[in-house]
C-alpha cells in the first residue's frame, strides 16, 4: 500500500523531464559517473511524489538562471509601460529633430547626434529594468 500523506505532491511528466534533464547535464559534466546517470535515471522515471525526485539532485549544482539577451525586446515593452512610453517619447522626438533638418535645408545631418542620445537613454533604460528583474534571482550555487 503507499503513502498518501497529504503533505506529498505527486510528480508530472514535466517535473520527471526537469529532474532527468539536470542529472543528465550532471553526466555529461562529469559529475556523475555513467552507472550513477542510469541508476538516478532508472528512479527518476520510477517516482512517483515530487519529493522522491528531490532527493536526487540534493547533491547537483542549480543550474543557472538563463541571463538575458539583448535587454530591449517584445517582451520587456510588454512587461513595462514605462519603457514603452519612454521608448515612444524617444521616436517622437527623433522624428521631429529629423524633420527640422529635412524642412530647414539639407546641409550638415546634425540631428544624429540627439538621436544616438536618445538611442543610448532607452538602451539603458532597458537594461536597468533587466538588472531589476534578476535581482531576486537564486544564486546557483
Amino acid at each position: 500500500m503507499e503513502d498518501t500523506s497529504p503533505g506529498r505532491l505527486r510528480a508530472a511528466d514535466a517535473d520527471r523531464e526537469r529532474v532527468a534533464t539536470t542529472v543528465q547535464t550532471a553526466g555529461a559534466e562529469g559529475r556523475l559517473t555513467l552507472d550513477e546517470v542510469e541508476e538516478r535515471l532508472t528512479r527518476v522515471y520510477a517516482a512517483r511524489f515530487t519529493d522522491e525526485l528531490a532527493v536526487l539532485t540534493t547533491d547537483l549544482p542549480r543550474p543557472a538562471p538563463p541571463r538575458p539577451g539583448f535587454p530591449l525586446t517584445r517582451e520587456s515593452l510588454r512587461r513595462h509601460p514605462a519603457l514603452r512610453v519612454h521608448l515612444a517619447v524617444a521616436v517622437a522626438v527623433a522624428v521631429l529633430v529629423i524633420v527640422r533638418w529635412a524642412v530647414l535645408g539639407a546641409g550638415f545631418f546634425w540631428p544624429a547626434f540627439p538621436v544616438f542620445w536618445l538611442a543610448v537613454s532607452v538602451l539603458a533604460h532597458a537594461r536597468v529594468r533587466s538588472f531589476r528583474e534578476r535581482a531576486g534571482a537564486a544564486v546557483p550555487y
